[in-house]
């Protein structure tokens, strides 16, 4: 899917109703955590939370950063066990945790599962709307729209 497709805003980024706003999403990683372009510079954006971090003020320290760890900001060592196990993820898929990072899920192979890059940023476009302001440690019910 080329750049301008997955930044169209009917897309997936309207799921996340303005939290992913302002953003030109260029990579991700294989659990589909999105590294985007914003005014001030190269942002990691977790669709669990819809949380931005900033890595770098430009692509090159971005890359560098990226290269530095690519363990950590690729998920290079849980897809790597994931493909000795089940063989290669397909074109336009992503390792979604079965139990989502931001509630506790492991980052473990038993947690992962292929999904489709698009589907699974809508879902976690929902997450992120549901539980953006419920503070840490505190019990919720997810409501899940089909």
């Amino acid at each position: 899917m080329g750049l301008m497709e997955w930044n169209a805003t009917d897309l997936w980024i309207k799921e996340f109703q303005g939290l992913a706003d302002g953003s030109l999403y260029f990579a991700q990683d294989i659990f589909g955590d999105q590294f985007c372009i914003r005014v001030d510079g190269i942002y990691h954006f977790n669709p669990e939370t819809a949380q931005l971090d900033k890595l770098a003020p430009d692509l090159d320290g971005w890359a560098r950063i990226v290269l530095d760890d690519y363990n950590l900001f690729t998920g290079y060592p849980l897809g790597k066990e994931w493909q000795q196990m089940h063989g290669r993820l397909a074109p336009g898929s992503r390792l979604l945790p079965k139990m989502p990072f931001v509630f506790g899920g492991e980052f473990s192979v038993e947690n992962l599962y292929p999904f489709d890059a698009v589907t699974g940023m809508r879902f976690r476009g929902s997450i992120a709307v549901q539980t953006k302001d419920v503070p840490d440690g505190r019990q919720i019910r997810l409501r899940v729209v089909d």
